[in-house]
């Protein structure tokens, strides 16, 4: 079965690896497991090997690659780095809100510092009533003078203690459910942030996610990030392009484990002859292995697409869904057939699959990936007798 992706010529694919081997990020991928940290020296490091803010422009201080390379990067640091150091050089383009609308002094104090490492911005736009369902957002902004004061908790926040500054999505006014939302770059040290560690996760430790509270904090107003109100607008782009980098994650580390297990089995003896030669081993890892190829394509093709800019918001949500099922499902084959030691921590294996069983939760909920699909596939054809198909 050819490499995945296929493109092993493209020099991206080389720097990555190097990367990798250098930073022993294989090794540290284990250890943070097992003490969980924010691997700030690491993320320094991927500042300086530029491989943070891959798809920034390079007036922000990235290398602005089209998204297809930047998915290929990611798959290579996710293949030999795990999930986390693929999401850390994912990091500025989950903070591409500031870049894109904050003022140039904050994007000089904050985005490009991130970009190199310096620095961490977080997000902070779940509450306790408002996961899925955003536009439930209950944390204020009220105006006052040149500030705003700032009052409500944020839920489920990766970077918890560790974030220098965040992007916080605030409601400002509500004659709409979401016209009121803005967002706004908060650094973490003012006056009356309040931040505790959660009760620890499945996976993804080192990410050390907990909630903020904001006791009336002033932010300066010109900390807004863009118009006020629109902050709602914004992340739902950033979404877009997010979710389908994602997939090239969860792929990577399933493509990781299934190369392993291919050579385990081929290699591990049973009832006098290789697992291999078991059907009940086989046909799985060979199911396995064309849908991580076919879930590829899918995810170049929306990644293409959406560098032409189309609207691919519907195709994005799906390239989340499929990588993260396919990735579940080829790492739990992968935990089964090396019995008892693929359950135990001896392996890679059962990390994996616990940092990639967040997949179908963090990013919009494989419910909610298939909710925006629906509504672009029926928006594209409406039903019959509604008046709007098209001619």
């Amino acid at each position: 079965m050819s490499e995945v992706p296929p493109v092993p010529d493209d020099p991206i694919v080389e720097e990555v690896r190097a990367a990798v081997d250098r930073l022993h990020l294989g090794e540290r991928y284990r250890a943070l497991d097992r003490q969980p940290e924010f691997p700030r020296t690491e993320f320094r490091a991927l500042g300086e090997a530029h491989l943070l803010g891959l798809h920034t422009p390079s007036r922000f201080g990235g290398r602005g690659l089209p998204l297809p390379r930047v998915a290929v990067a990611l798959f290579h640091l996710a293949y030999g780095g795990g999930t986390t150091f693929a999401k850390l050089a994912l990091q500025p383009e989950f903070s591409s809100v500031l870049a894109e609308h904050g003022s140039d002094e904050l994007v000089d104090r904050w985005f490009r510092p991130m970009v190199r490492g310096e620095l961490l911005v977080g997000n902070h736009l779940t509450e306790p009533g408002a996961g899925s369902d955003a536009a439930a957002i209950a944390t204020t902004a009220t105006v006052d003078g040149d500030a705003f004061l700032l009052e409500g908790t944020k839920s489920e926040a990766a970077f918890a203690l560790d974030a220098d500054a965040a992007i916080v999505f605030a409601r400002v006014a509500r004659e709409t459910p979401d016209a009121g939302i803005t967002a706004v770059l908060v650094p973490q040290g003012l006056p009356g942030v309040d931040r505790a560690l959660g009760a620890g996760d499945l996976g993804e430790r080192w990410q050390r996610r907990g909630s903020i509270t904001y006791h009336q904090v002033r932010v300066p107003r010109d900390h807004c990030l863009g118009a006020e109100g629109s902050g709602f607008d914004y992340v739902r782009s950033e979404l877009t392009r997010e979710r389908a980098l994602l997939a090239a994650i969860y792929l990577g580390v399933a493509r990781a484990s299934w190369d392993e297990t291919v050579r385990y089995v081929g290699e591990r003896r049973a009832f006098d002859r290789p697992l291999a030669t078991q059907e009940g081993v086989a046909f799985p890892l060979v199911e396995d292995g064309a849908h991580l190829s076919a879930t590829w394509l899918y995810v170049r093709d929306t990644l293409e697409r959406l560098e032409r800019g189309e609207s691919v918001d519907g195709a994005a949500a799906l390239a989340k869904w499929m990588a993260s099922e396919v990735a579940l499902r080829t790492l739990d084959h992968a935990i089964q057939f090396h019995g008892g030691r693929g359950y135990s921590r001896a392996l890679p294996h059962e990390q994996r699959w616990r940092d990639v069983r967040s997949g179908p939760i963090a990013h919009g909920p494989s419910e909610i990936m298939h909710l925006v699909a629906a509504r672009r596939l029926w928006r594209r054809n409406p039903p019959p007798g509604t008046g709007t198909e098209r001619p």
